[in-house]
């Protein structure tokens, strides 16, 4: 895929044109992301009140007890999401599943343990220490890279 910006100073608004033999799966996947209008922030709850979660703040979100759960800096907020749909409003660049229950926030990893056999240890920044399950290793270890 080649990319090309010009810059036009007459432009009010920026304009995206995409030249392609064809509609391909790669195509409607670009058009998605550009076209996707996700919120910025989620609505978190804790003791009786409701405070926005920036996406940025969150380490880690978490199915527990029934309740969808975002871990912050400032403790834990229940949702009113279900994990699949904090998982697409959260954007998938820094936001990766990690098992059936749980997602983390990749900017907000210390580091990754490897040396488990089948699994991998993540340790957040804020200390919490937490597993990928097997099914999703490979995935893991294909954002990353190794």
């Amino acid at each position: 895929m080649q990319i090309e910006i010009k810059i036009v100073e007459s432009c009010a608004e920026p304009r995206i044109i995409i030249v392609t033999n064809g509609v391909t799966d790669e195509v409607q996947e670009i058009i998605r992301r550009l076209s996707d209008e996700r919120p910025t922030a989620i609505a978190g709850f804790k003791d009786g009140r409701v405070e926005i979660l920036e996406p940025g703040e969150i380490y880690r979100v978490y199915a527990a007890k029934g309740k969808t759960v975002a871990e912050t800096g400032r403790g834990d907020y229940i949702m009113r999401l279900r994990l699949y749909e904090a998982e697409q409003r959260l954007d998938s660049r820094a936001f990766v599943r990690i098992s059936n229950g749980e997602m983390i926030n990749l900017k907000k990893v210390k580091g990754f343990d490897l040396s488990f056999t089948g699994t991998i240890c993540v340790a957040l920044s804020n200390g919490t220490v937490t597993y990928v399950s097997r099914r999703y290793v490979a995935k893991i270890k294909q954002v990353l890279g190794i």
